[in-house]
Formats: C-alpha cells, structure tokens, sequence
C-alpha cells in the first residue's frame, strides 16, 4: 500500500484525477468554500494573522472570473462558509455581507485574471515569511521540504506600501509568472495552485521553510542540496498532487476540533 500511494504522489500532477470529485457545480462550489474556510482556520491557528492583514482566495467554479474570499475585519480564528465574500474581477461583492480588503482584491483579481491554472492564492502576514522577506532573496536549498520552491518561486522586489494601486497587482501577477510562490520583499509570502489545497498547503510550508532557513543560518554556514537533486526532490514534493495530499491530514484535524467553521 505505502509503495503504491508513493508512485502516486511521485508519478501524479493532476491533483483532480486523484482525489474525490464533488459531481455538480454547486457541491463543487461547497467544497472549495469548506476548504478556503478551514484554510483561514488553519492559518489562524499556525499564528499567521495579523490585525486585518491577510487573505484567501479560490476561484468560483462556475462563474470563472469570480472568486470567493475572507472579509476584511473578521479574525481567521472564526471564520465560516457562510461569512465569506463572492468577489468579482472588477471589484463587486455579488455574495456575502462585509468588507472587501482592497489589498486582497487587488493582488488575487490580477493572480485570477493572469493565469487560469490559478484557483487559488494565500497571502499572509506571518512572522517568519516577513522576516525572511527583507532579505530581499530567494530560499535556498537546504532542506527536503523548501525543496518544493527550488526553481518554483520568484522575489518581488518593488515594495510600495500596502498594495492598493492596481498596477502594482498587476505587476506582482506578472513576477509570479507560473511559479507557485513569490516572497514580496519587505512584506510577506504568497502562494497558490490549481486547488485551494495546495496554495494553502505550499503557504504553509514555506513559512516553516523560511523559519528553517533563518535558523541554520543563524547557526553556521549551511549546506546546500545539490541543484539535480533539488530539482528530483522538487518532483516528489512540490508538484501539485503533494500539495494538494499534504494538506489533507491537516483539513481533517481542523474540522474535527472546529466544526463549527463549516456553519
């Protein structure tokens, strides 16, 4: 059994044809809400909130060129299915009562509109991914997980201020590319994926990532993994069907201690 499920995660890069399909748009739609809103509950637990700042997005299977998101104000720690906002490209909430964080829509409506393999982004203000930001430099090699972002991820190095201006989402949109994550200097981490799985999931293991590197780097000097093996790591660990896998034991152990975000 554990030889079979490992040739899956290592062969397989289509999460879909792997996991459980809802069977219509509407248990679809269901599902992707349960996941964005066990995400948030996730990223509140792991300490990744900040005041207001932070959010989630995964676009709506139906109408493509929206998307649903966490409302401004309301705390990670509480979020529910029923709280959250259907937010169209141009800026319109079509569902949902609450405030739209500009910043959100500004940096997930650009990610959304540049690439359609994108159906989800996370962005948050966590401590590590902040710190390891002013860097201003990519993650190294150093360990099997940041592995994942070996070659995979970009630094967005035009910091200015709290992104408000469109353009400046478009530009992030443009850094990102098809990478699965951009380390914003002077700002913070972004993730995403073709599932709301895996952008949260990569979200989550790159601030550990960054934790890690931080620390070895405070410790000594370390050693880097080879660039071929980091790159055979990167298949196992960071194709789409190991995120969207490695976000699972996580989803079933916040519904079990919080139920109630599925209200």
């Amino acid at each position: 059994m554990t030889e079979s499920v490992n040739s899956a995660v290592m062969n397989m890069t289509d999460s879909n044809s792997f996991a459980p399909q809802p069977q219509s748009v509407e248990e679809l739609r269901q599902d992707r809400k349960k996941k964005l809103a066990a995400s948030l509950r996730l990223f509140g637990k792991f300490g990744f909130d900040e005041g207001v700042a932070g959010h989630i997005t995964v676009r709506d299977p139906e109408r493509l060129d929206h998307f649903w998101v966490n409302p401004m104000g309301r705390s990670f720690k509480q979020m529910t299915v029923s709280e959250l906002l259907l937010v169209s490209h141009t800026g319109e909430v079509v569902e949902g009562n609450g405030l739209l964080n500009g910043a959100a829509f500004t940096i997930h409506s650009n990610i959304h509109m540049a690439n359609p393999n994108v159906n989800a982004a996370a962005h948050s203000h966590s401590v590590y991914g902040r710190a390891f930001s002013t860097l201003g430099k990519l993650m190294d090699p150093l360990t099997q997980d940041s592995c994942a972002f070996y070659d995979d991820h970009v630094v967005f190095d035009d910091f200015r201020g709290v992104v408000l201006d469109n353009s400046e989402g478009e530009r992030i949109a443009a850094a990102l590319g098809d990478r699965k994550a951009a380390i914003l200097q002077n700002h913070g981490l972004l993730t995403v994926g073709g599932t709301i799985e895996a952008a949260a999931w990569w979200f989550i293991t790159m601030e550990r990532s960054c934790q890690a590197q931080l620390m070895a780097d405070a410790a000594g000097t370390p050693k880097l993994i080879d660039h071929e093996i980091a790159l055979l790591t990167r298949e196992t660990v960071g194709n789409p069907l190991a995120g969207w896998f490695s976000f699972q034991p996580l989803y079933d152990v916040i519904i079990a201690e919080q139920p109630e975000l599925l209200d």
